[in-house]
This record gives structure tokens, sequence and C-alpha cells, in this order.
């Protein structure tokens, strides 16, 4: 097998990573709230109904920031049912799901919640069927301290101390038929930009996403984002993107192969918003918020649930199993997604309990972790600090999707403060090991710490509440590094983390 080879040089930078780029996303949608953050009378709640074990793993996978409450789900979500005394709540239908909507967890019990995980909340406003007088008591309700009509009714419902929440979506994928309250660019960019300006002048601290297209395959890509952008450019502060993916035909090589798209996408995206900044003679740079990504598999039984079985509270809907292969494709997300951390600022995998998630629940029972839990969790942990410039050299392959396809991805972070580099690399050949040459030049004085591999025989393998460790990470990789030169096999198809330290 011919040799990949990478090289890396510390003055050569990409952009330092906001910690916000590892978000996750709860819906109320399928089992992700109910059966799954919150679950009374499970022998782990505790006196909210929030799920201990579930906390426990959101803290491990090292989430940062959660997106809520939608989705598709806030296009017609009003808020106001989900705050006050429970026993008076409303039950609505959820038209976007076809589910029935309890309003058992609202904006207040979320805030809670993240506070209890660890994370930041990125709440989202409804644009669909709501609009800017019901956006702008979200805000005064959840972030002004006292002595207004919204501030007060948060303290009298319990919660004195505000939630200062500071990402703020404007709505959902509203250039997408199936949202409700779909609206053309012209249409929702008035809307957005006016409801921005009420936002922030009721709390100017916060940062504001403004939506771009559901995904680069609509037929209004790019004429969407520049007619929203002139419209919000000055008043917002990222533009979002998002994207799926899923193995079809079982073509394997060009499910591994599709985050060159990705990659494609965010390039075109990002020459968007600098030619509307140009336009407008801006200097700022609009950044991006990823806030939507994942694989993610619709299967009968989801579509059995939701035209043949509606209105039920909380159904399993979307819980596909991953397998191996699948975290191997969640890690090249995730190294594009670092790839780009000069702009992207903002990401969310979706989602995080149960449904398109990382971590999996049993009502009454046990909590385990997805095989695309590990990707995510090594990112979170050790991409801290500066992406450098990593030039990269690797054999190809090619099949009928896709002309040249790198063996090698890979991606280098600079952890200054903990004295690091942590390599994350993926190698997308099937059967044969990937020796890796790196050139890391000015970063002499180091040592391999540990060397990370996600591998398994089986790529379809699965980890289950009976066998949840059928594909873990094991500490086995051999990579060594002598005199500024990096050396290591990477295994056929496999996730790789390679930390060096300062001696």
């Amino acid at each position: 097998m011919e040799r990949a080879k990478i090289i890396a040089d510390p003055e050569f930078k990409i952009g330092e990573i906001d910690p916000r780029l590892f978000g996750s996303f709860i819906e109320h949608l399928g089992r992700a709230v109910y059966g799954g953050i919150y679950e009374p009378g499970h022998s782990t709640a505790d006196e909210m109904g929030f799920r201990r074990d579930v906390i426990e793993l959101v803290r491990e996978m090292n989430v940062s920031l959660v997106r809520y409450p939608g989705g598709n789900f806030v296009s017609g979500y009003n808020w106001l049912d989900g705050v006050g005394p429970k026993d008076r709540r409303p039950k609505r239908l959820d038209l976007a799901w076809m589910t029935l909507e309890p309003n058992q967890i609202g904006p207040d019990e979320f805030c809670e919640w993240a506070r209890r995980a660890g994370v930041e909340v990125n709440m989202a406003v409804n644009l669909g069927t709501k609009g800017i007088e019901e956006a702008r008591n979200l805000v005064e309700y959840c972030n002004h301290p006292g002595g207004s009509f919204y501030s007060d009714m948060r303290i009298a419902n319990g919660f004195v101390e505000p939630h200062r929440v500071k990402t703020w979506c404007l709505g959902n994928e509203m250039d997408g038929p199936w949202q409700m309250g779909h609206k053309t660019a012209d249409e929702y960019g008035r809307l957005a930009v006016e409801t921005s300006r009420l936002m922030k002048w009721v709390d100017p601290t916060i940062e504001l996403v403004v939506c771009g297209s559901s995904n680069a395959s609509m037929p209004t890509f790019g004429a969407w984002e520049a007619t929203v952008l002139d419209y919000t450019y000055e008043q917002i502060d990222y533009l979002s993107l998002h994207q799926y993916y899923k193995k079809r035909n079982n073509d394997l090589e060009t499910f591994l192969g599709q985050t060159i798209e990705m990659d494609a996408f965010i390039h075109s995206v990002i020459s968007i918003c600098d030619y509307v900044g140009a336009k407008k003679k801006l200097k700022r740079k609009m950044n991006l918020s990823f806030d939507e990504w994942n694989v993610w598999y619709q299967t009968e039984t989801d579509e059995k649930i939701m035209k043949r079985e509606p209105w039920q509270v909380g159904p399993p809907l979307f819980e596909a199993p991953y397998s191996h292969e699948d975290a191997v494709v969640v890690g090249l997300m995730l190294i594009t997604l670092l790839r780009h951390a000069d702009r992207i600022k903002i990401a969310c995998m979706a989602q995080l309990i149960n449904t398109i998630a990382p971590i999996s629940t049993v009502a009454g029972g046990g909590a385990w972790r997805q095989t695309i839990f590990y990707p995510f969790m090594h990112a979170a942990a050790f991409g801290k600090g500066t992406v450098l410039d990593l030039q990269v050299k690797s054999p190809m392959y090619s099949n009928r999707e896709f002309d040249a396809v790198p063996f090698l991805d890979a991606v280098a972070v600079q952890n200054e403060a903990g004295r690091e580099l942590t390599i994350f690399a993926v190698n997308r050949n099937l059967t044969e090991p990937l020796p890796l040459e790196g050139d890391l030049r000015g970063i002499e004085g180091c040592r391999v710490l540990e060397h990370i591999v996600l591998e398994s025989p089986d790529w379809n393998a699965r980890n289950t509440l009976e066998q949840p460790n059928k594909v873990v990470p094991h500490q086995g990789g051999n990579a060594s590094f002598e005199n500024g030169a990096l050396s290591a096999a990477l295994p056929p198809l496999s996730w790789n983390v390679i930390r060096l330290v300062k001696a």
C-alpha cells in the first residue's frame, strides 16, 4: 500500500476552535425528550424527572451546547404552552411528526436540564406559525432579570434567576415546503431581520443564527442564502447549514466519500457569505452554524408510526442503530467541520438521545453508547485549541460517484495551553492498513501519549443494551514519533486519534 503523508507546522494555522463546535440537538421528536432526557419514575430519575444515567453520558461525551426545541417541531410550537403549572399545560397535536405533545417539558425545564448536564442552550424561536412578538417575548422570559411582564412570569413559575440563553436560532429550515409556515427567501428574510432587531433590543448580548438552505440539494440553494443575507447580514451572527448522509445500495465506498460533498457545500456557503459581505462593503466575515448533521436512516417502521399510528406521546421514531461504518463516517464529518473552524463556530450533531442519536435508552431500563458516540467524544475532548493547516498527500480510489477519494482524511489540532498536538485521522481503505508518515516540523520534543483506534472486523457491528461494548475504541495503535517524524499504520476502515505531548 502506498504511504500517506502529512505535514503540520504550528506557524500555519486555520483558526481557533469554538467549543460550541461540539454541540448537539434535542427536539420534541420521538423519544428524545419523553423517555430520553425525561422519565419520571425511572430508577435514576432526579426530583425533576431527569434521567441521571443520561446526564452522565452527555457529560462523558463532552457536549458543549444543545439546540432546542427543534427542528421541524419549533415551526408549530407555542412556547407559552410549555411554562407554568404542569397540570394546566395543554396537550397539542404536533403536525411536524404526527405526535401528541403533552408539554411536560418546556423552556424552563430544558434550561434546568442543560445546567445539570453542563451544556449551553441554543434556543430556537418559531418563525413558521408565529413571529416577531412571540420571539421577543421568549427572550424577555428567558433572559431579563425581572420587573417586566414575562420575566416576572418566569420568576412566578419558580425560576428566579434568568436562563441567560446566548445563542438563538431564527426558525428552522424555512426554505423547506415540509415546514409549517414555509416561506420564500424574501418573506423569511424580511421576517428574520425584523425579529432579530427586536430580540437584540431586549437583550443586546445574544447571538443569532439565520436559516440557510435545508441541504445542498435544495433547488433554491445559493439564491436562498444570498437573498436572506441581503436582508439580515448586518443584524445576525451566523448562517446555518444542515446535512445528513446514509449508505445507499450497499455502496460503502460512496458513503465514505460523501464528506467530499460536505466540504464543497461549506466552501460554497462561505463564498456566498463573502460575496454578500463584499457587496455591502462590510469587513465583518459571516460565521457559520452547522446546526444539523449526522448519519440518518429512516425505516418503514418510522413511516408506519407517523402515518398509521399517529398522535402518540414519545413514540420510537428514527431509532435505527448505528454500525461501525456509520461511526467512521461521523468521524469524517467531524474532521470536515474542524477543517473549517475558522468559519464554523457552532455545530450540532442531530440528535442526542434515542432519535438519530449517539445515546440510546430503554424505558425503565438502561442506557448505552451507540458507535457514533466515540468519534464525537474524542473530538470534543481533544479538539481544543487551534486547527493547523495540515497538508495531506494520500493514495486515492475512484468509483461511479467520485473520481478521486483520498484513503486518508485528517486534521491536526494544537493545544498550546496543554502542550499537545492531536491528529484525527480516518483510513477509508476497506481491506488494508494505511502507512502514515508525518513531518511535524516545529513540534520537536514531543512524545506519543496515546494512539486511540476505533476499528471492527465486522463493519456492520452495532452496540446494543445486551452487548454495549461490541464496538469500542482501544489504545493499541502503533504511532511513534522521533526527531520530528511521525510514523503509524492506520487499520482498515478506522477512526484514529494520535495524541502527542511535550516531553
